[in-house]
Protein backbone atom coordinates (compact mmCIF):
# COMPACT_ATOMS: atom_id res chain seq x y z
CA UNK A 1 0.00 0.00 0.00
CA UNK A 2 0.87 3.65 -0.35
CA UNK A 3 -0.26 6.15 1.19
CA UNK A 4 -0.70 9.59 0.46
CA UNK A 5 -2.33 13.65 1.03
CA UNK A 6 -4.52 15.47 -1.44
CA UNK A 7 -1.81 17.71 -2.19
CA UNK A 8 0.26 17.78 -5.15
CA UNK A 9 3.73 16.58 -4.39
CA UNK A 10 2.53 13.37 -2.50
CA UNK A 11 0.40 12.69 -5.62
CA UNK A 12 3.06 13.32 -7.73
CA UNK A 13 5.67 11.09 -5.13
CA UNK A 14 3.31 8.01 -5.19
CA UNK A 15 2.38 8.17 -8.90
CA UNK A 16 6.49 8.12 -9.63
CA UNK A 17 6.95 4.98 -6.92
CA UNK A 18 3.93 3.29 -8.34
CA UNK A 19 5.23 3.16 -11.70
CA UNK A 20 8.57 1.77 -10.39
CA UNK A 21 6.90 -0.88 -8.31
CA UNK A 22 4.94 -1.57 -12.30
CA UNK A 23 7.89 -1.78 -14.16
CA UNK A 24 9.58 -4.43 -11.60
CA UNK A 25 6.29 -6.30 -11.64
CA UNK A 26 5.86 -5.37 -7.68
CA UNK A 27 2.67 -5.64 -6.82
CA UNK A 28 0.98 -2.90 -4.49
CA UNK A 29 -2.18 -3.57 -2.45
CA UNK A 30 -3.59 -0.01 -3.04
CA UNK A 31 -3.59 3.76 -2.05
CA UNK A 32 -4.69 5.07 1.01
CA UNK A 33 -5.74 8.89 1.34
CA UNK A 34 -4.81 10.17 4.51
CA UNK A 35 -5.44 13.91 6.17
CA UNK A 36 -8.57 14.46 4.52
CA UNK A 37 -10.65 17.74 5.79
CA UNK A 38 -14.24 16.42 6.34
CA UNK A 39 -16.01 18.88 4.80
CA UNK A 40 -19.21 17.98 7.20
CA UNK A 41 -17.74 19.21 9.80
CA UNK A 42 -16.41 22.21 9.08
CA UNK A 43 -19.41 25.21 9.14
CA UNK A 44 -19.17 28.47 6.43
CA UNK A 45 -18.03 30.87 9.01
CA UNK A 46 -14.97 28.40 9.00
CA UNK A 47 -11.47 30.54 8.67
CA UNK A 48 -10.70 31.35 4.93
CA UNK A 49 -7.18 29.05 5.85
CA UNK A 50 -9.57 25.98 6.27
CA UNK A 51 -12.07 26.96 3.68
CA UNK A 52 -9.28 27.44 0.75
CA UNK A 53 -7.52 24.06 2.12
CA UNK A 54 -11.11 22.01 1.95
CA UNK A 55 -11.06 23.22 -1.94
CA UNK A 56 -7.30 22.34 -2.62
CA UNK A 57 -8.12 19.20 -1.47
CA UNK A 58 -11.32 18.93 -3.48
CA UNK A 59 -8.97 19.64 -6.96
CA UNK A 60 -6.62 17.35 -5.65
CA UNK A 61 -9.12 14.00 -4.64
CA UNK A 62 -10.27 14.28 -7.86
CA UNK A 63 -7.33 14.00 -9.27
CA UNK A 64 -6.50 11.08 -6.74
CA UNK A 65 -9.59 8.97 -8.18
CA UNK A 66 -8.46 9.45 -11.95
CA UNK A 67 -4.89 8.73 -11.28
CA UNK A 68 -5.09 5.69 -8.55
CA UNK A 69 -8.07 3.09 -9.18
CA UNK A 70 -7.30 1.26 -6.33
CA UNK A 71 -7.99 4.06 -3.42
CA UNK A 72 -8.54 1.74 -0.80
CA UNK A 73 -8.93 4.19 2.04
CA UNK A 74 -9.71 7.67 2.91
CA UNK A 75 -8.82 8.89 6.43
CA UNK A 76 -9.89 12.21 7.80
CA UNK A 77 -7.78 14.89 9.50
CA UNK A 78 -8.28 14.21 13.08
CA UNK A 79 -8.99 16.69 15.79
CA UNK A 80 -5.76 15.19 17.78
CA UNK A 81 -2.55 13.07 16.36
CA UNK A 82 -3.23 9.28 16.32
CA UNK A 83 -1.41 8.05 19.24
CA UNK A 84 -3.20 5.54 21.82
CA UNK A 85 -5.82 2.55 21.57
CA UNK A 86 -8.71 5.05 21.24
CA UNK A 87 -7.34 6.62 18.14
CA UNK A 88 -5.91 3.44 16.23
CA UNK A 89 -9.71 2.22 16.61
CA UNK A 90 -11.07 5.33 15.10
CA UNK A 91 -8.09 5.35 12.39
CA UNK A 92 -9.37 1.56 11.80
CA UNK A 93 -12.44 2.24 11.49
CA UNK A 94 -11.75 4.06 8.10
CA UNK A 95 -9.08 1.74 6.76
CA UNK A 96 -11.34 -1.06 7.40
CA UNK A 97 -14.96 -0.10 6.52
Amino acid sequence: FFITLPEALPIAVVKRFLGWFQDFGIPVGGVVVNLVIDKEKVGQDAPDFVLNRIAMQDEHMEEIWRSFPDVRAIVPLFETEVRGVEMLERTAAYLFA
